[in-house]
């Protein structure tokens, strides 16, 4: 196999016509070029260079390969450019999947950061539910993603988790009347439910408290079900991230006492991380 070494030396001889000046490009002893060049000759078993006077120029097998090594080290070095750029972060992209309501909270804010640090990494967004942003994770179609986790939980081996927030949970009803905190005292009302997952821990709480809910409505989207709850149509509930994304006039919170969920940033495979990914963690984390 050619050395790239060697391609470069009889490139510079190419380019500056003689092996004083290309030594004197390449920061090279001048025998160091002279023996690459003679190693080169004996590894392609033709004569690259003549001898003229006191100088050397090339012979027609000598400028069919000078032109191919400057073709050849133009690719190698512009692969070596990019890959220093994606290494050190002035170029690339990473993928983040995240639910509803980090997008509109945590996630701008950690995007702002990681523009001002790295301002060419691209950072692309998808917005999905937790379960299905564990998918795209586990499928390569995204490098992290931003869960949630209600306890208990069951655990996932595979996955590495940071937790971002701990989440309260808050009862959400109507602003008129002065109703209690306690989910027990709602176990006549109607109940606006969400995704799978909240509707299984929201089933778990009303069992701790003694009555199965009568769910009316299905809606993962926190703004509607605050306008459901606006409307008088039934109760919810929802956590932090939901109502600091959007609080909607006519609703009235009471925060749960002994239960919440953690927001956490999944990663999937063996570390270490690609540099994108450890900075998005960084911005997310801090």
């Amino acid at each position: 196999m050619l050395s790239l070494t060697r391609l470069r030396v009889l490139a510079a001889v190419a380019e500056h016509g003689s092996v004083t000046a290309a030594a004197a490009a390449l920061h090279y002893a001048q025998p160091s070029v002279s023996h690459h060049l003679a190693r080169l000759e004996a590894e392609t078993g033709a004569v690259l260079l003549q001898r003229v006077g006191r100088g050397v120029r090339l012979t027609d097998a000598g400028r069919l390969l000078s032109a191919r090594a400057t073709e050849i080290l133009g690719r190698v070095d512009a692969a070596q450019a990019e890959l220093d750029e994606y290494t050190g972060l002035r170029a690339g992209r990473v993928r983040l999947a995240a639910f509803p309501s980090a997008l509109g909270t945590l996630v701008p804010v950690a995007a702002a950061r990681l523009r001002a640090a790295h301002p060419d990494l691209t950072l692309e967004l998808t917005e999905v539910e937790p379960p299905e942003a564990l998918q795209l994770l586990r499928a390569g179609e995204v490098d992290a993603a931003v869960v949630f986790r209600y306890q208990p939980d069951q655990p996932e081996p595979d996955l590495r988790l940071d937790q971002l927030d701990t989440e309260a949970l808050h009862l959400v009803g109507p602003v008129a009347g002065d109703w209690p905190a306690e989910l027990a005292e709602h176990a006549e009302a109607d109940w606006i439910a969400g995704c799978e997952r909240c509707r299984n821990h929201l089933l778990r709480l009303c069992a701790a408290a003694g009555f199965i809910p009568r769910i009316r409505f299905t809606t993962d989207d926190y703004v509607a079900a605050q306008a459901l709850v606006a409307a008088g149509l039934g109760m919810t509930v929802l956590p932090d991230l939901a109502l600091r994304a959007y609080r909607r006039p006519g609703v009235r919170t009471r925060q749960l006492t002994g239960t919440g969920r953690r927001v956490l940033l999944a990663r999937y495979g063996v570390p270490p991380d690609p540099p994108a990914v450890l900075a998005l963690r960084h911005a997310l984390t801090t």
